[in-house]
C-alpha cells in the first residue's frame, strides 16, 4: 500500500512538470511570435465572439454589453417559366433571379426594442413606383414588445391582412403565391402597426393585429391634402394550440405536426381617398381623383402528420371603379377563392394541388377582360434545408370564362430557393 501511495505521488509531481514545461514552451514560441500571452487571450475571446452561422438563420452579431444584437440574412431566388397556348405551342419564356434581398434584423439597448430591415435588389424590387421614387427598401421598422402579449411598431413593413401574403414568399409549397393573393394583396405601407396575442383557456390562442398607415404602399413619401389613410384589422383563432416553428405562417407540413392544428382568420381594410387603384398597389388614379376601397378576407390552415390544407377568400368593393378619363383602367372589384393542399412525402418531398379562381364584378369585365378566372396548379418540392434550400416546381393550367382575348392556358415553371 505504502508502494502504491509513492507511485501515485511521483506521477501527480511528473504530470505538474510536464504541464509547467508545456506552458513555459508555448509561451516561449508565443514570445518568439511577438505575440504575448494576454494578447493571446485577447485572441481567444475574440474568436468566442466571432459571428454565428446557421443555413437559414443567417450570420449573428451581439455586443459585448448586450446592448445590441443583429442577424444578417441573405436570400436569393432564380426562376425558370415555359408559357404556352391551349396546344401547347410555346408563346414566352421568363429567366431570371425573380428574388436576391438582404435582411437585417436586431435589437438595439434592450431586447424589447427591435428593428427589421430588408432590402430587395431584383427587378421586380427595384422598379420604381408610379410616383417614381425608388424601390428597393421593403421592410424598415422599429418595434417596441414590452412583453410576449403586444408589439408596437413605426415605419414601413407588411401589412398583416391575409394568410397568403403575411406568408414570407420564401415559405411557399409552390413556385409563387395564387392569382387571387395577386389581385387582393395589400403588400407593405408605411405607418404604426400593434399585435396582441393571447392564450384564452387551454390550447385555445387568440392573436389581434392592426395597423394604421397611408394607404399609398411602401416608398410612396408625401400624399396629397386629398388622401386618406389606410386602416386594417386582422383577428386569428388557434382552438388547438399553435403550430410548430411557426408552421401558421409556413406552407405545407413540413414540421409533421403530431395533434391536429387548426387556424381560423379574418381581416378587413378600409382605405380611404386612396390615390393608387388598389390602395398600395396599382396605377395612380387619373385626374388626381381618389377612391375609397374595402377589402376583406378570410381564411382556413390546418395541418396534421404531413398534410397541410389552406384556404382564402377575399372580395375588394368600391363604389366607383371606373374612370370616365381612362377607359382602359379600372379598380379591380370582385372575389377570389383559392383551395390548395399538400402532403409531406418520405426524404422531404411534398407534393400540393391549388385550385384559385378570380369572379369580376360586372361592371368591370369589359375592361378586365374575361369574367372568371380559374388557375389549377400541381406543385412538386424537395426541400433540402427546409424552406431555406429547396427546389420546386409546378404546372398550371389557366381557362377564362367570357374571355375577350386569348391568353396562355399553359404554364411551367422551375425555381431554385436559397437562403442562408
Amino acid at each position: 500500500m505504502k508502494h502504491i501511495v509513492i507511485w501515485r505521488q511521483a506521477l501527480l509531481v511528473l504530470c505538474l512538470s510536464c504541464s509547467s514545461f508545456a506552458f513555459s514552451q508555448e509561451e516561449k514560441e508565443i514570445r518568439q511570435n511577438g505575440i504575448s500571452v494576454n494578447e493571446s487571450n485577447e485572441l481567444i475571446e475574440q474568436l468566442k465572439n466571432m459571428p454565428f452561422i446557421e443555413v437559414g438563420k443567417g450570420v449573428s452579431f451581439q455586443s459585448k454589453n448586450n446592448t445590441f444584437g443583429m442577424t444578417m440574412r441573405a436570400r436569393m431566388q432564380s426562376l425558370l417559366e415555359f408559357d404556352l397556348d391551349k396546344d401547347f405551342h410555346h408563346t414566352s419564356m421568363d429567366a431570371e433571379v425573380k428574388r436576391i434581398r438582404l435582411n437585417f434584423e436586431g435589437y438595439v439597448l434592450s431586447p424589447k426594442l427591435l428593428y427589421s430591415i430588408q432590402l430587395g435588389f431584383a427587378p421586380n424590387d427595384t422598379r420604381t413606383v408610379p410616383n417614381v421614387n425608388a424601390n428597393f427598401v421593403r421592410n424598415a421598422i422599429l418595434y417596441y414588445k414590452p412583453n410576449s402579449t403586444w408589439n408596437f411598431g413605426v415605419g414601413q413593413a407588411k401589412i398583416k391582412s391575409n394568410r397568403a401574403h403575411s406568408n414570407s414568399s420564401s415559405a411557399l409549397e409552390f413556385v409563387d403565391r395564387s392569382i387571387v393573393d395577386g389581385q387582393f394583396h395589400l403588400d407593405r405601407d408605411f405607418g404604426f402597426f400593434g399585435e396582441f396575442f393571447h392564450r384564452v383557456a387551454g390550447t385555445f390562442n387568440v392573436s389581434a393585429k392592426a395597423s394604421i398607415t397611408t394607404g399609398e404602399g411602401r416608398n410612396w413619401g408625401s400624399n396629397g391634402s386629398e388622401s386618406g389613410f389606410a386602416y386594417t384589422g386582422r383577428l386569428e383563432l388557434f382552438p388547438f394550440g399553435t403550430f410548430k416553428g411557426k408552421g401558421e405562417a409556413l406552407e405545407g407540413d413540413y414540421e409533421y405536426e403530431e395533434t391536429p392544428k387548426l387556424m381560423l382568420g379574418g381581416a378587413y381594410s378600409y382605405n380611404d381617398k386612396s390615390t393608387r387603384v388598389h390602395g398600395q398597389n396599382g396605377a395612380i388614379i387619373p385626374d388626381g381623383e381618389t377612391r375609397t376601397l374595402k377589402t376583406y378576407y378570410a381564411d382556413l390552415v390546418l395541418k396534421y402528420r404531413g398534410f397541410a390544407f389552406v384556404t382564402d377568400f377575399m372580395g375588394r368593393a368600391c363604389g366607383s371603379p371606373l374612370f370616365a378619363s381612362d377607359p382602359d383602367l379600372s379598380v379591380f372589384v370582385g372575389k377570389g377563392l383559392n383551395v390548395q393542399a399538400s402532403y409531406m412525402l418520405p426524404k422531404h418531398w411534398s407534393v400540393a394541388l391549388r385550385n384559385a379562381t378570380l369572379f369580376a364584378d360586372e361592371e368591370i369585365r369589359p375592361v378586365v377582360g374575361y369574367k372568371n378566372y380559374n388557375q389549377t396548379t400541381f406543385g412538386l418540392t424537395k426541400y433540402i434545408v427546409g424552406h431555406n434550400f429547396k427546389v420546386q416546381a409546378d404546372a398550371s393550367y389557366n381557362q377564362m370564362r367570357e374571355a375577350i382575348g386569348p391568353y396562355d392556358r399553359w404554364q411551367f415553371r422551375f425555381v431554385l430557393e436559397v437562403r442562408i
